[in-house]
């Protein structure tokens, strides 16, 4: 008899409280190392010089990749919903987090 492959490739996927209220953010930075990628997510509010890091995710090539491909899938298909989503024309935002380094 052969064994169904589906309960297999089925992952049980927790979301906790806490995560699942989400976190705002309106900057993400983007730097790359030959091995991942590191996007910072960041809440940049008007008239305040500082802002922090809110959340940090790490990703291989592979998987930022993936996760490009995701993303572009998803705009299309709210696009087809809701219309063209415009670009702004803002500035850019001069940026400094102390001395870089790679990961």
């Amino acid at each position: 008899m052969k064994k169904d492959n589906t309960e297999k490739n089925n992952i049980n996927i927790e979301l906790d409280e806490n995560v699942s209220q989400g976190t705002y953010s309106n900057l993400v930075i983007v730097n790359h190392s030959p091995t991942e990628f590191v996007l910072d997510f960041i809440n940049v509010m008007p008239g305040v010089p500082k802002a922090k890091v809110r959340s940090r995710i790490i990703l291989t090539p592979e998987h930022t990749k993936k996760l490009i491909n995701a993303l572009n899938e998803n705009l299309i298909k709210y696009e087809k919903v809701f219309g063209e989503i415009k670009n702004s024309q803002r500035e850019v935002l001069p940026i400094s987090f102390g001395p870089r380094g790679e990961a």
